[in-house]
């Protein structure tokens, strides 16, 4: 069993019901080597991806009111993805603290990046459940302050086209195709709905008021879609 006191003097929370946190802490691999009958941090990294996204959705919202939903969501994206989510576990140290499966720990399950940044939203949702959303947003906003300071200038992410483009050819020579599905309202406030897919399949839709923009955010979904299935 890991030192939950350390532990918590590094999340700067203490717990009420240190259940919690060993929930949080609990990989999925324990219950598949128990025949499934064992508790694991699943719904709790549920309930955490959820309290994130209100949380920075929130800050970003509030701090840039001249900003609308485009930038703001590409924000929220550089924000909040499986690569940041692993480095805020790591900065934590939460793999030190994970329980594993014997065969889990084997093969590097400590180190992995699904797995932290599993842990990490799990580690949220602990504190969520345990001592509210204020107790949430505050752990939240401390991880992220360290890591992007008081959020003064927006992110962005200023070519998602061309990003999208060199993480499909990782795997793939053949290129993304964008199409325009729909064209809504009238001339002078068009909507443009654009979907994108790869080998036939399609991966996300986005809107924008023009042709380009609504492919950036087709793009931008699909880059959210692929980080979260890594």
């Amino acid at each position: 069993m890991p030192d939950l006191a350390e532990l918590q003097k590094k999340l700067g929370y203490r717990f009420k019901e240190s259940d919690h946190l060993i929930l949080a802490l609990t990989h999925p691999s324990v219950a598949h080597e128990s025949s499934g009958s064992a508790q694991h941090n699943q719904r709790l990294e549920f309930l955490g991806d959820a309290v994130l996204g209100l949380v920075i959705t929130n800050e970003l919202f509030q701090k840039f009111p001249g900003f609308g939903e485009g930038p703001l969501t590409k924000a929220r994206a550089q924000l909040v993805n499986r690569r940041i989510l692993a480095t805020q576990a790591r900065c934590l140290n939460l793999g030190a603290y994970l329980i594993l499966s014997r065969g889990e720990e084997l093969s590097g399950g400590r180190t992995r990046q699904s797995a932290l940044a599993d842990c990490f939203e799990a580690v949220v949702g602990a504190i969520f459940l345990d001592g509210g959303y204020e107790a949430g947003r505050e752990f939240i906003l401390h991880c992220f302050r360290e890591g992007f300071g008081e959020l003064r200038e927006i992110p962005n992410l200023d070519n998602p086209k061309g990003e999208l483009q060199e993480t499909l050819q990782a795997h793939s020579n053949e290129p993304p195709e964008y199409a325009i599905t729909s064209v809504t309202g009238p001339d002078h406030d068009r909507i443009f709905e654009c979907l994108v897919r790869h080998g036939g399949i399609e991966l996300a839709r986005g809107v924008g008021k023009s042709k380009k923009e609504a492919e950036s955010m087709a793009a931008l979904a699909a880059l959210q879609a692929l980080r979260e299935r890594a």
